[in-house]
């Protein structure tokens, strides 16, 4: 079997993905309203492991929009430290972001949740039949979105897409169809900027990958670090567009692609921060729907609302991960000392 089939079907196939995760967020989209709207709670919490603990830190920033107090933890901090999450006399919306729905500590932490009866329990996931899916009040489930790699990128991708429909329910005026241009859009995206993640995952001269990304877009960030590190074994590292000042750009030379993910709201200031780094000697690769002057840039459309575009930002990159695997001589079908689901008997 070639190395990475598996991987790279399942990038290039996010736009059909996609687009079944659209028709599945239909499905459920009225009783989560509902509960939005009407339910009795103090809150929201977004939680998941790994690639869905960063999902869950992009879906709370955005789910802020819905004028609620919105967090996002591991699932193992509400399992172990749930006084430090809950109020103890308040309800909540829990929101469990899993691939599976069978990772250890989320399911366990919403048993706990149910236990201690804190409210109403939401699923996003890529199995419908899971245990995760049978303990929640309503469920997202985009069952094409499963992999057989172990690395998470089109269910991470389709999770997000249901996840950011969710946030746009809020909204109350709101452009009902944007997410329907959202399978087009990363078609157009993987295939003209294909040969860009190619050449710089290749590229031999760059041997420490930074991303950077502020607000909700620093879950993506983080992602982007972690399918870096988990395919490719590279030195990867992320940080908050402003705070990568304060002490880590001090790793930053000719060996170094800093990949910017520039906020609409702070464009400006981004792309500041990305010339000083060019200055210091690293490439550029700045993702965004403001113009720049970078030489590596991926144009974002700047039309659809800042809600609906954070996952835009990832999929090239995840191209990029897949080709530096390649380039290191790695599998990134199955990388080094991980499995697909972690299962802790004694959680």
């Amino acid at each position: 079997m070639e190395r990475g089939q598996h991987t790279y079907q399942e990038i290039m196939s996010q736009p059909h993905v996609w687009q079944s995760a659209l028709s599945q967020y239909l499905v459920s989209r009225n009783e989560y309203g509902g509960l939005i709207t009407h339910g009795e709670y103090y809150g929201i919490i977004v939680t998941g492991c790994g690639s869905t603990h960063y999902l869950s830190l992009t879906a709370a920033k955005l789910l802020r929009h819905c004028n609620r107090d919105v967090v996002a933890h591991p699932a193992s901090e509400l399992l172990l430290y749930p006084d430090s999450v809950y109020l103890y006399d308040r309800k909540y919306i829990l929101i469990a972001v899993s691939r599976s729905g069978t990772t250890s500590e989320t399911v366990r932490a919403v048993e706990q949740f149910r236990e201690q009866e804190r409210g109403q329990v939401v699923t996003v996931t890529c199995d419908s039949t899971s245990p995760l899916a049978e303990l929640a009040d309503i469920v997202f489930a985009v069952d094409d979105a499963q992999e057989e790699s172990v690395a998470q990128t089109r269910s991470f991708s389709s999770m997000a897409v249901v996840l950011q429909q969710m946030v746009g329910l809020c909204h109350t005026m709101i452009e009902g169809t944007s997410g329907d241009r959202l399978p087009d859009v990363v078609k157009s995206l993987l295939d003209t900027h294909h040969d860009l993640a190619k050449s710089l995952g290749e590229n031999k001269n760059i041997k420490k990958f930074f991303f950077l990304g502020s607000d909700a877009l620093y879950g993506i960030a983080c992602e982007a670090m972690l399918k870096m590190k988990e395919m490719s074994l590279s030195y990867s590292e992320a940080f908050h567009m402003m705070e990568f000042r304060h002490g880590p750009m001090s790793m930053v030379s000719e060996d170094s692609l800093v990949v910017g993910m520039i906020s609409p709201q702070s464009a400006k200031h981004d792309i500041q921060v990305l010339k000083e780094m060019q200055d210091m000697g690293a490439t550029i690769l700045a993702i965004g729907q403001d113009d720049t002057d970078f030489e590596h840039h991926i144009a974002l459309p700047d039309d659809l609302p800042a809600w609906n575009t954070p996952i835009l930002y990832l999929p090239v990159l995840q191209l990029l991960g897949y080709y530096r695997s390649l380039f290191n001589g790695q599998n990134p079908d199955s990388p080094q000392n991980l499995t697909a689901v972690i299962s802790l008997d004694d959680i």
